[in-house]
């Protein structure tokens, strides 16, 4: 049984240290940072309500 483990890309990694530096300069707590496997995407929880996903590409969105 072989088992792949998927790493973020150099953009995902770049833009998820840009994010959390934004998001604890405007003191929002980040309770989870967390590569899903799934999708590929990484997603950041901070705050009560903020959700952030980002794409292998880099990009970016707030979910909900």
């Amino acid at each position: 049984m072989r088992s792949t483990k998927i790493i973020p890309t150099a953009a995902q990694t770049l833009q998820c240290f840009l994010l959390c530096r934004r998001l604890t300069m405007m003191y929002r707590p980040i309770y989870l940072v967390r590569l899903d496997e799934r999708v590929g995407e990484i997603v950041i929880i901070a705050g009560d309500e903020t959700q952030v996903a980002i794409q292998p590409d880099g990009k970016w969105e707030f979910r909900t």
